[in-house]
Order: structure tokens, then sequence, then C-alpha cells
């Protein structure tokens, strides 16, 4: 492989009251509000020295602009370019500038069609996990991975690990073998992204990184305090697959996000993938409670990086998720 992806970076999220988002994201969450204006939030994690890990722009529809994963250099910006070229795969460039705190950024529709981009550079600030006093609803640490609704996971999987260099640590199998879903990394964790099988290409939910079980379970308290009950959609629950404790939660515009703690490392190189039967209940819970239909349902459109235009499915748009109230 002659490019070398670091690790899941970012994510641009368009959503359609940016007052109503800051206060989920930085009241209710306690995500740090790096930089805003009136059209745009970023947002970083209390251990990230990056600019952002989040934004929020002002929109008329919810939709996701961009999943983005970090690279080495410069120079794995152009192979990456060339490559995505070879494969017929149309690239387009924002030059450094264009965008707040990020340098040159490389995107592309990937071959399931969904919006990717990837940086070299962002601007560096002050590191805030020692500063405690800072801590507040679901403390979040920082971004984890992607989770991608494709309707050919197979597809997605070869082209991710023969072609992007990514290892899959879990998967998914239907009696034919077929891959139904699959957790694939480029960090030492158990995943940077992965595809789960449905109507897309949609964002399943963005994750997030928490330090410990007890600040998943405190952000349920904070969350139904501020009247946010309802966007609890899935757990507090350890999956089977990935062995995390994890909490789905729906923003005011219906966006998902996961709040993560306690995979697993997998850095070493005869790690092997582990398997799980299509059938097996535990691999999605654990302890063996459902999820909700939503939860199988219901994802983000994404929009085409080229034309800005959603790319359409079947499946309807999201319901907005407003609080009952809010203290």
């Amino acid at each position: 492989m002659a490019f070398d992806i670091i690790r899941t970076a970012r994510a641009v999220l368009n959503v359609t009251d940016l007052e109503a988002s800051r206060r989920f994201y930085v009241d209710a969450l306690g995500l740090i509000e790096t930089e805003s204006d009136d059209s745009t939030i970023y947002l970083r994690g209390l251990e990230e020295h990056n600019h952002h890990s989040l934004v929020l722009k002002k929109a008329d529809t919810a939709s996701v602009e961009v999943m983005s994963y970090k690279v080495q250099s410069e120079d794995d910006l152009e192979v990456l370019s060339d490559f995505f070229n070879s494969k017929g795969l149309r690239t387009t460039w924002v030059e450094e500038g264009r965008q707040k705190a990020i340098g040159r950024t490389l995107r592309v529709q990937d071959i399931s069609g969904l919006p990717l981009e990837f940086f070299a550079k962002m601007d560096t600030v002050d590191r805030l996990l020692q500063q405690y006093h800072l801590y507040k609803g679901a403390r979040i640490q920082r971004i984890d991975h992607f989770n991608c609704m494709v309707p050919d996971v197979q597809k997605a999987y070869d082209f991710y690990t023969e072609s992007l260099g990514f290892v899959c640590s879990e998967y998914t199998a239907a009696e034919n073998e077929q891959v139904w879903a699959a957790w694939l990394h480029r960090k030492p964790s158990v995943h940077d992204v992965a595809f789960m099988s449905g109507d897309g290409p949609r964002l399943h939910h963005v994750g997030f990184w928490l330090s410990d079980q007890l600040s998943l379970i405190h952000t349920c308290d904070v969350l139904a305090s501020l009247g946010y009950g309802p966007s609890i959609e899935r757990g507090p629950g350890r999956h089977g697959l990935s062995n995390a404790f994890f909490l789905y939660l729906r923003d005011p515009d219906g966006h998902r996000i996961e709040l993560y703690n306690g995979d697993y490392l997998t850095s070493d190189p005869d790690f092997k993938p582990i398997k799980w039967d299509l059938n097996d209940p535990q691999r999605g819970t654990f302890w063996g409670h459902e999820a909700p239909d939503s939860w199988f349902h219901e994802a983000s459109t994404v929009l085409d990086v080229n034309t800005g235009e959603a790319i359409s499915t079947d499946q309807p748009k999201l319901k907005q998720r407003k609080p009952m109230f809010v203290i």
C-alpha cells in the first residue's frame, strides 16, 4: 500500500437548527465548542488536540456532507487521488483556506457511494484531558468510528481491505459465507468504519469514545434531566460484536451518534477476525435485548461530494427529534 490512512478524523453534518444542535451536543453531551459563527459550529472531545472532530453546518435539510480520515502526509493525498481516479472514482480537491482549520483535502465518493474526505493537516488546540473542571454531560473524549449502511457489504469489505489497507476485526456472515456486516480498522482498535447491510449509502451513526462505562450511564441521567429522554434510542448495553458498552442517541435532526467504551486492542499482526453467525442473538446485544426497528431502518442521507446533491434511497427521510422540554 503506497498511502497511509491513520484513523477516523471528523464528520461534517448538516443540521437545520444550530442552537438546538448546540444545546444537544455542547450543553447536554459536553463536547467542547472550539469555534463557531452564524452558520457553523466546530466541536471536539476533551482529549483531542486537533481543532475539531465534528462540524455542524446550518442547512435547510439534515444530511451528511462528508466522513473524513486523517492520513500521514500530504504525499498520501496525491497517491490516493491517483488511486481513486484509476478506479474510475472521480475526486475533487478542497484547497487549504477554503475550510476553517484544515489543510488541503481530497474528497471522493467511495465504491458504495459514501462521501469520503482525506486530509493530513489540521490546526492544533489545547488538549483538555486533565481540565476536569470542564467535564460535563457525557465527558466525550474523542471521535472513534463511522457505521454505514450499504446494500452490498461484501463489495465494501473487499474494497476497503484489498485497496485501502483496512483490517477486519469482526464480521457477521450468512449461511453462504457472504459478509453481512464488517468492522474494519486502521488504528489499533475494533474499528474506524463498520458496514451493515441496508438501504444505502447512508450514515448509520458516528461513534464517540468515552473513558468509562459509568460515563454512559451518567449521560442518561443528564439527558433525562434536560428533557432529552426521548433522544435515547437504544441502550445502555453491551455489544457481543466488539464487546463495547454502548448508548445510541438521536440528535434534534435525527442524526444518530453512539457513545462507546470497552472494545479491545487489535494491533498484533497475527490477530484473527472474529466471525459471528447472522442468527446469533448475542452479536448485537450481548445481554439479549433487541434493538428498536428504527435502529435497523433509519439513517442519515449522504451528499454527492461533486454536486452537493443528496444521494437518494428508497427509505423515508429522518424525522426530527425534539426534546419534550429543556430545563
